[in-house]
């Protein structure tokens, strides 16, 4: 092997200092602007989000590393990243006030089987796109859904809705007369079927 190779690959291109930060400029600036453009980003519920994270982590590639190609240059900056993000998520879960900022507040997009058509708008999720996720997580229609929650992460939580007393009660009263009735209509023993 070369020995030109092994120097281009783990002799660094810029300072070692440089290589930190700039990782850590552009991982505080995504969280920013993922956190301005809304949780539907993180939700990734159509093929246009995905293609913009996807053009975003292109985009980025050549701010973090600069006009470093070496492998120890990449190490560097993976090794900036994954430090600032534990370093950042530490520090919120210490601070739940500041992490309560970063992350947002939920928006309930279904509350009581009512779909609530402003959450809907604020957060740019078409009716479709609701019922595309609610047919991932086993729902068959809107219809089904108590309460649909785009959480800070850009998940969507859906909880069933739950017969109310009364309802519950009701069926079981004409499940038992419907049982009454079969009981009635059968012959008894002895008897002749009329």
């Amino acid at each position: 092997m070369h020995p030109k190779i092994w120097s281009d690959m783990f002799s660094l291109g810029i300072p070692v200092l440089e290589k930190i930060i700039r990782p850590v400029i552009v991982y505080l600036f995504l969280i920013a602007a993922l956190r301005l453009a809304g949780k539907r980003e993180l939700a990734q519920l159509n093929t246009f989000d995905l293609v913009v994270l996807i053009s975003i982590s292109n985009t980025v590639q050549n701010a973090i590393i600069g006009e470093d190609n070496s492998v120890i240059g990449g190490l560097i900056g993976a090794a900036s990243l994954l430090a600032i993000n534990f370093g950042l998520v530490r520090f919120l879960y210490r601070h739940p006030k500041l992490d309560e900022l970063a992350e947002g507040d939920p928006d309930q997009l279904i509350d009581r089987g009512k779909i609530n058509t402003a959450a809907l708008k604020k957060n740019l999720i078409t009716v479709n796109e609701l019922a595309a996720v609610a047919h991932r997580q086993g729902f068959r229609t809107l219809d089904e859904i108590d309460t649909a929650t785009l959480e800070p992460g850009g998940g969507i939580t859906m909880l069933a809705k739950q017969p109310t007393p009364e309802t519950a009660r009701h069926k079981e009263l004409i499940a038992r007369l419907d049982r009454i009735l079969k009981a009635l209509e059968q012959p008894k023993k002895g008897e002749q079927p009329v």
